[in-house]
Formats: structure tokens, sequence, C-alpha cells
């Protein structure tokens, strides 16, 4: 008897596209990123918020060339940034994005990650990685969503496993990070399929905090 499965006939056929848009939360609000923003991010860019990163930012003139590649890479239509907004302070505290955008096979990464200190261990990532996977799956209609960090980083490791995505191995010796580090990443992946159950799960997580 063969094991085989029958092969899926994925729904969506047409490239993806990712135009920029805006997310509002209760927390937060993910605008387009800009060049206007760099100013209020370098205030807040400490450096040892990057120990993992891939590039540190430590002057202001470090995250206008971030936001200049991101803005370049999403003008080729392979990324979509976001600053992240604090609705209560109407101020930037960090910034997130779409990456590896696979306009033929509907898939893209959830990446690129940080946040001021002040906001660490609160609502905001959670809110934020929420918001980018709803807007994924329900209305972007991706096939799958990608989430990557280094391997060493068990913070960002747990904090991947407890929205509900599932480990997917180690990419061994996979980039050179921050003027020579070699990286291993820890690959984790969501599938539309698990959409529901990791959305009733940030939902839950979300009430009760």
């Amino acid at each position: 008897m063969s094991t085989e499965t029958e092969p899926i006939l994925y729904r969506e056929l047409t490239p993806l596209v990712v135009p920029p848009v805006t997310l509002e939360g209760q927390a937060v609000r993910l605008e387009p990123l800009a060049m206007s923003h760099a100013p209020a991010l370098a205030a807040v860019a400490e450096p040892d918020i990057f120990e993992f990163f891939n590039v540190v930012l430590r002057t202001p003139k470090d995250v206008e060339t971030y936001i200049s590649d991101a803005l370049e890479a999403a003008g080729r239509g392979v990324e979509c940034p976001f600053v992240i907004i604090d609705k209560e302070t109407g101020t930037p505290v960090g910034s997130t994005r779409y990456l590896d955008i696979q306009r033929k096979h509907r898939t893209l990464e959830i990446g690129s990650t940080w946040l001021a200190k002040r906001v660490w261990r609160s609502r905001v990532n959670t809110e934020c990685k929420y918001l980018l996977l709803r807007h994924a799956f329900e209305e972007l209609k991706v096939m799958r969503v990608q989430l990557k960090t280094d391997r060493r980083n068990t913070r960002s490791r747990a904090a991947i496993e407890r929205i509900g995505a599932r480990f997917e191995g180690i990419l061994r010796h996979h980039m050179l990070v921050r003027g020579g580090v070699v990286r291993d990443s820890a690959y984790y992946g969501l599938i539309d399929s698990d959409w529901p159950e990791a959305k009733a799960r940030l939902e839950a997580m979300l009430a009760g905090r």
C-alpha cells in the first residue's frame, strides 16, 4: 500500500502582493516605516538590544542606513517594513517587517523585529505578531509564514514557540552577522491550517494580560 498523500492544490494561485498598510491593535499601531521615523527610533535603539540581531544600531546614521535598506527592499517587493508605535504615548518603540516575500509561492517571513527595552515583557511583541499573522493569513491569503532567529537566542525562540509556530530545524552556518559572527538559525513556521489554533492562542494571551 502506498503511504504517499494526495497532492494539495492551493486555492490562491495569483502572485502575492503586499502593499503598505497600517495595522491597528489595542496597544500598538504598525505603520509603514519611513525615514522620518529615524530620529525617534535612534533614541530608543540601545546597542545591547541587538545582541542577536543581524546588525547593531548604535548611531542615528546606523538607523538611517537600516531604514534606507528596508525601503530599498520594499521597492523591490521583497519586504514590507513597519514602525511600531506605542499608542499610549504616540511614539515609536521599534520596528518589524514582512521579509523574504515569495510572490509566486504566496509565502513570507516575519522578522527583523526589535523593541525598546521599556516595552520588553509587555503585550507589545505579542500584539505585533498577532496583527502581522492575522493580516498575512486573512487578508493577504498567504500559504505559509516563517520566523527565524539565532540558535542561541533562547528568549526569542521561547516567544516564537509561545505563539504556536512549529520548530522546523537548524540551518547551520546560515549567515554572517555583526561584522563576521557566524550564525546558526533556528527556523519556525506556521501554515494556513495552523492559523485558527494559533489565532485562538494569541487572542487568549492578549486577553489575559
